[in-house]
Formats: C-alpha cells, structure tokens, sequence
C-alpha cells in the first residue's frame, strides 16, 4: 500500500532549503520551482519540482497527489517555472490517464518518489493508468527546457 503524503516540519525544512537553493540556481539540475496564484488568496504560491521530459514534452508530475499546487494549476490553467534568475510562464494542461501513464512509469524508472506509488517501475502500463487519478500530471504547452 502506498504512504499517503502529510506535510511535516521535516519536509517544510527541506522544501524551504531546497526552494532557497533554486532560486540561487544551485540546486541539482533539473530542480525549478512551479508557482501557481492560490484559488483563493490569489497570492503566489511556490512548490520545489523536478519536471520530467518525456518524447519532447515536459510534463509536471504530482507524486504525493492532489496538492495545493495541483488544484490552484487546474483553476488557473498555467504556472511559472522558475531556476535561478530565468523565469517562464507557461500554459498547462491536465493530462488523461491513458497520457499519464507512461509519463508516471517514466517518472518512477527515474527513481522519484515511488514510495507514494502502488504500482512499481516493472509494473504494466494498465497498472500507472489505474493509479493515474492520485497522481495528476500537466503537459507543459510552453518551452520546452528552461535548462537551456
């Protein structure tokens, strides 16, 4: 059975240390920041993440499932990825299980988060699209790498 995701102050610690290491651009390749205006506050809210590119696409993988950051996307429709000083505002969109599902095994090949996963990297495609509603994905419509 996979853990279910709770916000401790251990992974406020990290996020808050990580998330100041992006923003200096020294964090470990790959590492951005995704910010989304809350649903309500309307205040900009940012979440360390590590988007997955995939046959040419970047894709936004919600591991630890339907956060914050997932809900203000779907209502907002776009995010602001940021590393270092570059900054991209970019055009999201939710993508259905049959899209998510090798962009979720691709994910945990990768060796990201699996804890918070029934399926395991081996398991079939049917497997990742049956689990695909815990664990939201967005296409990124924008540019293709910010890394660049």
């Amino acid at each position: 059975m996979a853990k279910l995701y709770e916000v401790t102050r251990r992974i406020r610690l990290e996020n808050a240390i990580i998330s100041a290491a992006i923003r200096l651009g020294i964090a470990p390749k790959g590492m951005h920041l995704v910010a989304v205006r809350g649903r309500t506050t309307g205040e900009l809210r940012e979440t360390p993440i590590e988007p997955i590119e995939m046959d040419g696409k970047r894709w936004l993988v919600a591991p630890f499932g339907e956060v914050n950051w997932v809900r203000n996307a779907r209502k907002a429709g776009e995010v602001r990825l940021r590393r270092g000083r570059k900054v991209k505002h970019v055009k999201v969109r939710e993508s259905d299980p049959g899209e998510s599902a090798p962009v979720l095994q691709a994910y945990l090949k990768r060796g990201y988060t699996g804890d918070y996963f029934d399926a395991c990297p081996t398991s079939p495609l049917s497997d990742f699209e049956a689990e695909a509603h815990k664990h939201p994905v967005f296409m990124v419509l924008g540019p293709a790498s910010l890394d660049k």
